[in-house]
C-alpha cells in the first residue's frame, strides 16, 4: 500500500463529469441501476400482487394483516431480509425515492422507468393511508421483529396472525407521524399530473396526519416498545421540520415555511437516514427560502463529510459514517450534494463527490456492491424470501446456511456495504454488511437518478461556485 493524493483542477473535472453523463451517459450504465432498484422495491411487496407482477418467485403474502378493529393493512413493503413491515424506515424511504423522482423526472422518463417508477411509489402510498385509520390514530408496525427473527421463512410461508401496533393521542409518536405526512405530501406533488384525483386523496390524507402528529410530542418507538430495538427514534425536532416542508411544497401555505423554521437545527448535520433529517430539511430550506444560512449549514455538512473533513474514508474512498449498512449512509448524504448542487450550492465538487459514493458501490471499489450488477456482484444477501427455494419446498435455517448462491437474483439491491478497511464478504449469516433494506436503497436509488441527465443540464449552465480551483483529495489505494 501507498499513499496517493488526488489533486484535480475542478475546470478539468467539470469537463469530463459533463461528456461522461451526456455524451456515455456515465463511466456505469445507470439507467440499469435505476430499473433493477424498482425491482428490488416489487420484490420486497407485501399484499395481494399486481396481475402485472415481475418478480416470478413473490407471491401474495400476509393478505390478513389487520388493526386491532379488522382494519385492511394489506400491502407496504417488508423492511429488508426480514417479514416485517416498520412504517417509519418505509415512510422515509417512499419520501425520498419521490422526492427523486420529482427532482428527476426526465431521467425516469429517458430511461423508459417513469411508469415502474409510479407504480413503485403508489405501493406504500397506498398502505401508508391504510394505516390512517382515523383521524388520531396511525398503525406503524405490522409483525412482531422478536417472533420473525426468530424464523427463517419466506412472505408467502407465514403462518398464523401478525400483530399491529398504532400510536394515537394517549401513545404518541411525532416522528413517525410527521414522515409519513411527508411522504403522503410528496406522493401528491407527484401524481398531481399523472392523477389528480389520487394527489388530492394523498394531500387530505397528508394533512390530516399533519394535525394529529403535531399534537403527539413524543417519540413513537416510546410508545411502541416493539418497534424500538430495531428503529428507535432519537428526535422529533427534524421530523417537524421536515414534515412542515413537504407540507408546504403540497400546497404553498407558507404558515408551514415558519413552523419549519422554528425547528432548524444549525450546522453540520450527522448525515442523512430514516431517522436523522437534519441535512434535508436545511436542503429545503434553502431551496425554499434561499437564506444564506442555510446554504452554510449545507457548507458546513459537506465541510464535515468530504476528505480532510470528520469523517474516516476507507482505502478505497467510501466516506465511513458507520459499520451497519455503511453504503446507504453516503449514498444519503451523495443524495443532498445532488440536491445542494442543483440549487448552485459548489455544484461541480458536490457532483463529483456524490458521484464517487455512487460509483464505489458500483464497482469502483474493485466489484459490485449491488445484487444482479456489475462486476462480481453479491448472490447471498441476507433476505429471505430470495434465498428460499420455490414452493411447495420447505424452507428454514438451512437455507440460511446454504453456503451456495441464493436461488432468486434480488436484482437492484443495494447491501450494506464493507467496513473501514473495505473489507467485505459475501456472507447470507452476516446482516451487518450483507443484508439489504428499503431504506438501503432509497437514496442510492434517487442519486442514481441524479446522474442518469439532468446533473450534466445544470453543469452546463454553471458560471460560479463557491470553491477553490483546485480539490484535495487524499486517499490510500
Amino acid at each position: 500500500m501507498y499513499k496517493k493524493s488526488c489533486t484535480f483542477d475542478i475546470s478539468e473535472a467539470f469537463i469530463k463529469l459533463r461528456h461522461h453523463i451526456v455524451l456515455q451517459g456515465g463511466k456505469y450504465n445507470y439507467a440499469e441501476v435505476l430499473e433493477k432498484s424498482i425491482l428490488f422495491y416489487e420484490a420486497q411487496r407485501s399484499g395481494k400482487l399486481p396481475a402485472n407482477n415481475r418478480i416470478p418467485w413473490r407471491g401474495d403474502s400476509a393478505l390478513s394483516d389487520k388493526g386491532s378493529n379488522g382494519e385492511d393493512l394489506t400491502g407496504g413493503w417488508y423492511d429488508a431480509g426480514d417479514n416485517v413491515k416498520f412504517n417509519f424506515p418505509m415512510a422515509w424511504s417512499t419520501t425520498v425515492l419521490t422526492w427523486g423522482m420529482i427532482q428527476w423526472k426526465d431521467a425516469y422518463e429517458k430511461t423508459g422507468q417513469l411508469n415502474h417508477m409510479y407504480e413503485s411509489i403508489r405501493w406504500p402510498l397506498d398502505y401508508l393511508m391504510k394505516c390512517h385509520t382515523k383521524p388520531n390514530e396511525l398503525y406503524v408496525q405490522v409483525g412482531d421483529g422478536g417472533k420473525d427473527h426468530g424464523s427463517w421463512t419466506s412472505p408467502e410461508r407465514m403462518q398464523g396472525s401478525r400483530p399491529a401496533f398504532k400510536i394515537d393521542t394517549t401513545r404518541g409518536g411525532a416522528d413517525v407521524g410527521m414522515e409519513t405526512a411527508a411522504a403522503l405530501a410528496a406522493g401528491s406533488i407527484a401524481f398531481k399530473t399523472k392523477d389528480s384525483a389520487y394527489s388530492h386523496k394523498l394531500l387530505t390524507q397528508a394533512k390530516s396526519i399533519y394535525q394529529f402528529a403535531r399534537k403527539t410530542n413524543n417519540l413513537y418507538s416510546n410508545s411502541v416498545n416493539a418497534a424500538a430495538a430495531y428503529y428507535k427514534s432519537n428526535n422529533i425536532t427534524d421530523e417537524l421540520g421536515w414534515g412542515a416542508l413537504w407540507m408546504y411544497k403540497a400546497t404553498g401555505d407558507k404558515s408551514y415555511i415558519a413552523e419549519a423554521e422554528k425547528h432548524h437545527e444549525p450546522g453540520a448535520a450527522w448525515g442523512f437516514s430514516w431517522d436523522e433529517k437534519t441535512a434535508g430539511v436545511n436542503m429545503l430550506l434553502y431551496e425554499i427560502t434561499k437564506n444564506n444560512k442555510y446554504k452554510q449549514d449545507l457548507i458546513d455538512t459537506f465541510k464535515s463529510w468530504m476528505p480532510g473533513g470528520d469523517l474516516p474514508y476507507t482505502p478505497k474512498c467510501l466516506a465511513f459514517r458507520l459499520e451497519w449498512g455503511a453504503l446507504r449512509y453516503s449514498a444519503n448524504t451523495a443524495l443532498i450534494a445532488l440536491m445542494a448542487a442543483d440549487q448552485g450550492v459548489n455544484p461541480a465538487l458536490y457532483r463529483k463527490w456524490a458521484l464517487s459514493q455512487i460509483n464505489y458501490a458500483l464497482g469502483d471499489a474493485g466489484r459490485s456492491f449491488v445484487v444482479g450488477f456489475g462486476k462480481n456482484p453479491p448472490t447471498r444477501p441476507h433476505h429471505r424470501a430470495s434465498s428460499c427455494p420455490l414452493l411447495p419446498a420447505p424452507c428454514g435455517w438451512s437455507a440460511q446456511q446454504n453456503p451456495g448462491p441464493n436461488p432468486h437474483t434480488l436484482y437492484g439491491a443495494l447491501v450494506g456495504g464493507p467496513g473501514k478497511n473495505d473489507d467485505y464478504a459475501d456472507d447470507r449469516k452476516d446482516y451487518t454488511k450483507n443484508e439489504v433494506a428499503c431504506d438501503y436503497n432509497a437514496g442510492f436509488q434517487s442519486t442514481v437518478a441524479g446522474n442518469v441527465l439532468p446533473s450534466a443540464r445544470l453543469l452546463l449552465n454553471v458560471s460560479n461556485y463557491d470553491t477553490p480551483r483546485a480539490w484535495y483529495w487524499p486517499c490510500s489505494f
